[in-house]
């Protein structure tokens, strides 16, 4: 039984992981699918259904019911406006939060590695649960019509109506670019960034800015928009960048990297970055590491 269950879990987690916006909750809810269906093994009808679709019902209820009283999980620059003073930290469970493709991404499907990209995880949040898990079984997973409405016991016109509701409110909130990894001109650029990053060169990480450029720092709200701005955060002497540097890691399928620094034995922070045209468009770094670490480890 066991070893039939057992090989969905990187799929399930995946799945999870876009409904809930966090690697660990993904864990806990895949967990508890599996406990259910070897509880309820017996009585499975593998007429009426395959194992496939009968663990992702279960999966889909218990996120479901997860988010019933939870916040919606969010990007610094979706909580407040620009600037200002740091504040203190908030909880883990104000933002949309990191996840090892190892954790989501089964290597032998053809899922689409850019939809757990941290942007779209946290425009998915902006859908409500039902919605949120149409999409993601039609496009993400590609479903049929038939089998998310069965999944979710509505009609084909009602999932059809989900679905387009969802796209709409999606392409609103996630006008984001994914990495072409194959594309020569982003992997110089990040090359570029990551060595100026480590010789703390702020003109030339400055240079690779797109003027709109975002900056954050989870689990801080406080985040910044525009060369300016960051030029001068970047320059301040308290920032205590110098002599840190990058090493790559793979995370939400995006260019993601633990920020190192002299002296510690652990990651700083966990380094993501956003392209689109040849320049950076933003950076954010979680700086919760120990609260990390598990889930990379």
């Amino acid at each position: 039984m066991i070893e039939t269950l057992e090989p969905f879990r990187i799929e399930l987690t995946g799945y999870c992981y876009r409904m809930l916006g966090s690697g660990f909750e993904a864990e806990d809810a895949v967990q508890e699918t599996l406990v259910r269906a070897w509880q309820a093994y017996d009585s499975f009808d593998s007429n009426r259904a395959s194992v496939r679709t009968w663990l992702y019902r279960i999966a889909t209820n218990i996120c479901i019911d997860m988010l019933r009283s939870a916040q919606r999980r969010a990007l610094a620059i979706d909580l407040r406006p620009a600037g200002g003073d740091f504040g203190a930290p908030l909880p883990e469970r104000a933002f949309v939060q990191p996840v090892p493709d190892a954790r989501v991404l089964p290597e032998d499907t053809a899922i689409r590695r850019e939809t757990v990209r941290l942007a779209f995880v946290a425009a998915l949040q902006h859908l409500p649960p039902r919605q949120r898990a149409v999409l993601i079984l039609r496009d993400v997973l590609a479903w049929k019509a038939g089998e998310v409405a069965t999944l979710l016991s509505i009609s084909v016109a009602s999932a059809n109506s989900a679905l387009q509701r969802a796209r709409a409110t999606l392409q609103a909130v996630d006008p984001g670019e994914p990495l072409n990894p194959a594309d020569p001109t982003q992997k110089a650029l990040l090359s570029r960034y990551c060595e100026a990053f480590s010789r703390h060169d702020v003109q030339t990480l400055v240079a690779l800015l797109h003027e709109d450029a975002t900056m954050s720092m989870p689990p801080f709200s406080w985040w910044l928009r525009g060369r300016g701005p960051i030029s001068l955060a970047l320059n301040d002497p308290n920032a205590a960048c110098a002599g840190a540097w990058l090493v790559p890691v793979e995370a939400n399928a995006s260019p993601a990297y633990w920020q190192m620094r002299p002296g510690l034995d652990r990651p700083f922070g966990l380094v993501f970055i956003d392209v689109r045209g040849g320049l950076v468009t933003g950076s954010t770094t979680f700086l919760n590491v120990d609260e990390l670490l598990p889930l990379f480890t």
